[in-house]
């Protein structure tokens, strides 16, 4: 179940410690799901609840941040980088990302942090070798594509493509990696030297689980290729559908959800992530919902 904010602040669930996504839309977010068995693992009295947010509650939900019963939250598209600027301070890797999907609480201080780095990275750790050295595809240009961006980075990528429907509005610079920004039309002139090609758009995300980034047509263009969606909902997106009949590697984001919440959880909580217990529970609610 997800809340719009309004709901929220007047129900129960406001009344009791609790940690919060917030995003828009939430709807389909398995979050809950998964901080929820963390914080019954480990006996902590507190609950995680979706919030839908809208463009003009920002500033009233910073000052709901300061609410005696809230404990923390994680933060999803689109508002990563609108909060950046709201939060009280912010890590300094969420700081040169330019984005924040994690808000952690102290006494009087909220700071901003970003696990979506390395819940990245963690599955593309047995891919590393493959690169180091090599160009990389992204699509999208929203908040989760910055710490896509810094990520591959850090694993020694040479070039960066970014696929836009505006790019013009999207140049990046950055001295030590080639970067630049194509438009749809003009993507494949990059693909065939890529690595890695990655969806950061919500493009196939359920409930539109027919869409896809790119066409059968364009498919071929997959093969040999790390071929990685940050959505998880569903496990098979028809982006990753394409890529397995193409011969590409195909990574869902499912365990890019847990990495990136076995990281939020520590910093609010300060205890290990029961990760295997919520990997198993996430592929039962998947198996539940086929």
């Amino acid at each position: 179940m997800a809340y719009s904010f309004q709901d929220f602040k007047v129900s129960e669930n406001s009344k009791k410690p609790h940690f919060l996504l917030v995003g828009n839309p939430i709807e389909h977010s398995l979050s809950p799901v998964m901080h929820n068995t963390a914080l019954r693992h480990h006996r902590i009295d507190a609950e995680y609840h979706a919030v839908n947010l809208l463009p003009n509650e920002l500033t009233s939900f910073i000052s709901w941040c300061n609410n005696s019963e809230f404990r923390g939250c994680n933060i999803t598209i689109p508002y990563k980088e609108n909060l950046l600027s709201l939060v009280d301070s912010v890590d300094a890797t969420a700081q040169e990302m330019g984005v924040i999907n994690t808000i952690v609480k102290e006494p009087g201080h909220l700071t901003g942090y970003n696990t979506d780095s390395h819940g990245f990275l963690k599955p593309l750790e047995p891919y590393l070798d493959m690169l180091e050295g090599g160009r990389a595809i992204i699509f999208g240009t929203g908040g989760s594509s910055k710490a896509v961006y810094h990520s591959l980075i850090n694993a020694g990528v040479d070039e960066v493509v970014f696929v836009s429907r505006n790019p013009s509005f999207h140049n990046r610079a950055n001295e030590d990696v080639l970067t630049q920004t194509v438009g749809y039309s003009n993507w494949h002139a990059f693909a065939v030297e890529s690595s890695i090609i990655i969806n950061c758009t919500p493009v196939g995300m359920a409930p539109n689980t027919d869409d896809s980034i790119l066409s059968k047509d364009e498919s071929a263009l997959l093969k040999d290729k790390i071929c990685y969606d940050l959505i998880y909902n569903p496990i098979r997106t028809k982006f990753l559908e394409l890529a397995e009949e193409a011969g590409g590697t195909p990574i869902n984001g499912l365990d890019m959800l847990i990495y990136q919440g076995d990281r939020s959880f520590q910093l609010w909580t300060g205890k290990e992530f029961p990760f295997m217990k919520v990997r198993n529970k996430l592929m039962e609610y998947f198996n539940s919902n086929q």
